[in-house]
């Protein structure tokens, strides 16, 4: 009885053992607070002129009056990149799109750091679509 028991707990073991060895893939950690902030290649000033440069106001927007803020979060990777762009929150009419493309779009940022090393980092982004005003 007791040889049964052991061998039955042995081949539970064996087969447990060999789901064990699967691959799974682990993502690393996203930050949202870091000791050291990711940064736009020449500063903050250099990003809002890169999204008046970079950022399309949509036809269907403009034709419907739409206006407001769009609410954007991407992540930051360890080597500058952008992945992982969502929209919080939209005002549609083509905006929100036009918003995810100008951020999948932008050049390579310095990573955030955390003790010292690069980590991937959240960052979320307020952007503005405003029509021009008519003059009186």
């Amino acid at each position: 009885m007791k040889r049964l028991l052991f061998l039955s707990a042995f081949l539970f073991a064996l087969s447990f053992g060999a789901f064990a060895q699967e691959e799974v893939k682990v993502e690393e950690e996203v930050f949202v607070v870091v000791e050291e902030q990711a940064e736009f290649p020449g500063g903050m000033d250099s990003m809002y002129a890169y999204i008046v440069k970079n950022l399309k106001y949509p036809e269907k927007a403009k034709e419907k009056g739409i206006e407001g803020r769009v609410f954007v979060s991407f992540i930051i990777e360890k080597d500058g990149s952008i992945s992982n762009v969502k929209i919080l929150r939209g005002i549609g009419g083509g905006c929100d799109e036009a918003s995810v493309e100008m951020i999948k779009n932008m050049p390579k940022w310095k990573p955030a750091k955390q003790r010292g090393k690069p980590v991937r980092c959240q960052f979320n982004l307020p952007i503005n679509f405003e029509l021009p005003k008519d003059k009186e």
